[in-house]
């Protein structure tokens, strides 16, 4: 998000005439589902260190308002395949793109300009500043207009819940309350797309209610979402379809219950005696 905000407050005029065709995501306070677009595809990516094959030939695609698991097992290269989609690390081979522009030699920030969000699992919010001074310092990157400016931070601090804290310093939140704030700060960039890089982890289990009711939000607003995790038990609760990584390629991929149903993932992954 920090390198996403940088190229917004270089090119404001530019980013305002790209997202002019987007549906507005403000108005009357009700999630939106938007239609079109081509999706992320990502297209035969690899990726090697030192010589050594990492991700082998890797291919997924994400609509629109459609939550995707990227799962497996440790050493799988599902984070190195994440981090290629995200822009963190380059590819090798392959290509990525996004309702048909080809991103694969973008740097983050171009991405985010063509709607892709990114949530790290470490905590990105501005720390020294409070709940609504973080979503107004995105929001007020894209909208030169006070009064839709206004609009716009109200309808998000109220969307996600937080107006009781918006004078709060981001220091003083809980860890549910800076995610509602840091997801409420990327869509005032109005993604298309958003990357959920270990939403699960380290977390209480009040505290994976509030991400799962985050994420099913995402997704009534027509938002297309993709989730790395290493809680497969939550993942799988929250997503509509996976891609199982092991060895570097995938293995399976399909719907929760096709997942687990899967022999060979059960053998490499889920173990035999899980269940849902």
């Amino acid at each position: 998000m920090i390198f996403a905000q940088s190229a917004l407050m270089t090119d404001k005029v530019s980013n305002n005439n790209n997202l002019q065709d987007s549906e507005s995501r403000f108005g009357d306070g009700h999630p939106r589902v938007i239609e079109g677009g081509r999706g992320l595809v990502v297209t035969r990516i690899g990726k090697s260190f030192n010589k050594r094959p990492v991700v082998r030939s890797v291919s997924l695609s994400l609509r629109r308002g459609e939550v995707v698991g990227l799962l497996g097992p440790n050493g799988a290269g599902k984070t190195t395949t994440f981090y290629m989609i995200t822009g963190l690390i380059p590819t090798d081979t392959g290509s990525i793109e996004v309702d048909g522009h080809d991103i694969t030699r973008l740097p983050m920030y171009r991405r985010a300009r063509l709607g892709i969000g990114y949530l790290p699992q470490e905590a990105s919010i501005f720390r020294g500043m409070t709940a609504e001074q973080n979503i107004r310092a995105t929001a007020e990157l894209l909208e030169t207009d006070s009064a839709r400016l206004e609009a716009a931070v109200e309808e998000l601090l109220a969307e996600f819940g937080i107006t009781h804290i918006r004078n709060t310093p981001a220091v003083a939140l809980s860890g549910g309350e800076r995610r509602r704030v840091e997801i409420a700060r990327c869509l005032a960039t109005h993604p298309s797309y958003i990357l959920l890089d270990e939403p699960f982890a380290g977390i209480d289990p009040i505290a994976v209610g509030e991400i799962r009711d985050l994420v099913k939000h995402l997704k009534d607003r027509g938002i297309g979402v993709l989730i790395t995790d290493h809680n497969v038990r939550d993942a799988l609760d929250v997503i509509d379809r996976a891609y199982i990584l092991h060895d570097g390629h995938v293995l399976k991929e399909g719907t929760p219950s096709e997942i687990v149903s899967d022999r060979d993932v059960r053998r490499v992954y889920l173990g035999e005696r899980f269940s849902l």
